[in-house]
């Protein structure tokens, strides 16, 4: 009877430590102030990869920001900028080459050919340089045909690259998220222990475990 008794009252004891247990709230090690629902969930926050793409994707760099990678921020922005300014720049060119080679063919065809400067192919030409000097109007014309191709090819690799640098930043934001909790750490523990072994016909030798932790 007296062992029963002892054995109830060990039952009721553990049961109320893990009531209370379940019912506590979590405090930190060195506070006795408890942490909210909204704080534990802050503590223990996990970016969801494919969230990080479709924010990356509507909005270039706010998948890094919902990975709180914030330090990658200036150099998402700084690659779209160069990238946005390379396609100005080529595109400028381009339309500039375009309309001195059109308006130059014409002129050829016309014999209209003048050093006017309000000619667009007389505006474009470098500085110090005219028609005759660039091999006359004939050789002018193939030379604006030449920088016409040359700047149309630049203005799609610029297009081609600030595709790639979009699609890079959204590869980032999924790995990043992905590898948000994996431990980078250089701390590496080798653990060595020995072991028994059998074979197939179950004869036990001895042999040394090592584990290398990472």
């Amino acid at each position: 009877m007296k062992k029963l008794l002892i054995y109830i009252l060990l039952i009721i004891n553990t049961s109320a430590v893990l009531a209370q247990s379940e019912q506590s709230p979590i405090v930190l090690h060195n506070d006795s102030t408890p942490l909210t629902q909204k704080e534990i969930d802050r503590l223990f926050w996990k970016p969801d990869p494919m969230r990080a793409v479709w924010l990356g994707a509507i909005v270039p760099g706010l998948g890094q920001i919902y990975n709180r990678s914030y330090w990658k921020i200036p150099i998402v922005y700084g690659g779209f900028m160069g990238c946005i300014y390379a396609i100005t720049w080529t595109s400028n060119r381009y339309a500039g080459y375009k309309n001195a080679y059109r308006d130059i063919y014409f002129d050829i065809r016309n014999g209209a050919v003048t050093n006017d400067p309000s000619k667009s192919y007389i505006a474009i030409l470098p500085e110090g340089y005219t028609i005759d000097r660039m091999g006359g109007a004939s050789a002018y014309q193939n030379r604006l045909k030449e920088w016409q191709n040359t700047s149309h090819r630049n203005r799609d690799l610029a297009i081609a690259v600030t595709a790639i640098v979009y699609a890079l930043t959204l590869i980032d934001a999924y790995v990043d998220a992905q590898l948000f909790d994996f431990d980078i750490s250089t701390d590496l523990s080798l653990n060595v222990q020995p072991q028994l072994y059998y074979d197939l016909q179950n004869q036990r030798s001895t042999e040394v475990k090592l584990a290398i932790q990472f």
